[in-house]
């Protein structure tokens, strides 16, 4: 069974010391890291991960990693992720015990106590599998009954007790022309339901929809409205035509691995919707988004992604003067 985990640190060669540890255990599962109290804050809301690794006596005061991040979590979730305190401060670590913390690692972590802590958290989370069983009645079919009116009064009788009825006894009834005609009307087949264009209308032929999701808030985007994407540490703001900016808990990798044309990767901090470039400088290595003055940056390893965009421009009724 896998169990996820999250980085907080503000230290990067702690994050990467502690994440080489992690991924010596193959039931570990990471889902990203941050650096910072607000950060971290809508990291675990949006990724909701069962372990997290936290720091909570950060080299820079300013980025406000402490024990106050675990009361923060109980305002806004049922089950609050395990937590275990990673940190040089021993006072600190042992503080960490009175806000019911998991466990604590004394920098700097080695891999025994990684193994010692993981193996004391399966153990605490583990529960019986065992199947209930159920005994099923067993149910024996009856023959179902009918209600025979006799003299005013009901009689009950099963229907394979019921006498055979002869040709003899069959009375022919003949209706007038007039409620034959309306009888037939009223039975005519109805006709098949005519299928609209726009129920059949196929999935990639409608446009795309993002949902941007956040503390319970759905955000609907339309793909064809998005400029470029920007990436924000382990964030991503997305840029619209409009101006307004909008900023989702997942990186710029993800959003190239799910995003597809006209949706380009140019640069490790970029990828642009080719439908709003108006000018590519190819010796200053700037994209320019139409009727704005912002330029984004592309880097030599995107260069193909580049000429990709010039081809896919020229493409089709196209004039070079």
């Amino acid at each position: 069974m896998k169990h996820s985990y999250i980085i907080i640190d503000d230290d990067p060669h702690s994050v990467l010391k502690t994440k080489a540890i992690a991924d010596g255990f193959r039931e570990l599962q990471y889902l990203g890291t941050a650096g910072n109290y607000e950060t971290a804050l809508d990291l675990i809301l949006e990724v909701n991960p069962t372990i997290v690794f936290l720091e909570i006596n950060p080299i820079d005061p300013s980025t406000n990693l402490s024990l106050q991040l675990i009361n923060e979590l109980y305002r806004y979730l049922k089950t609050v992720p395990k937590i275990i305190i990673t940190t040089n401060n021993t006072e600190l670590a042992l503080e960490a015990i009175k806000y019911e913390v998991f466990d604590y690692f004394i920098k700097p972590i080695n891999v025994s106590g990684f193994r010692k802590a993981l193996l004391k958290f399966e153990k605490a989370t583990a529960f019986s599998a065992e199947p209930i069983k159920i005994a099923t009645p067993v149910i024996t079919p009856q023959p179902p009954t009918v209600l025979h009116e006799i003299d005013g009064s009901e009689e009950e009788s099963q229907i394979a007790a019921a006498p055979e009825v002869s040709d003899q006894e069959i009375t022919e009834v003949v209706l007038p022309e007039p409620e034959l005609q309306d009888i037939m009307k009223d039975t005519a087949a109805v006709p098949a339901k005519d299928v609209s264009l726009d129920e059949t209308k196929s999935k990639e032929e409608k446009p795309l929809i993002i949902c941007v999701k956040s503390y319970g808030d759905y955000r609907f985007i339309e793909a064809k409205d998005i400029c470029y994407l920007q990436a924000d540490n382990n964030s991503t703001d997305i840029h619209l035509y409009n101006g307004e900016m909008i900023t989702a808990f997942k990186t710029l990798k993800h959003f190239e691995g799910v995003l597809t044309s006209p949706f380009v990767r140019i640069h490790n901090s970029y990828i642009v919707n080719i439908d709003y470039v108006s000018r590519i400088h190819t010796g200053n290595a700037v994209c320019y988004i139409k009727n704005t003055t912002i330029k984004l940056p592309f880097s030599k390893s995107y260069k193909e992604n580049v000429d990709s965009i010039i081809n896919s421009i020229t493409t089709g009724n196209y004039l070079e003067i």
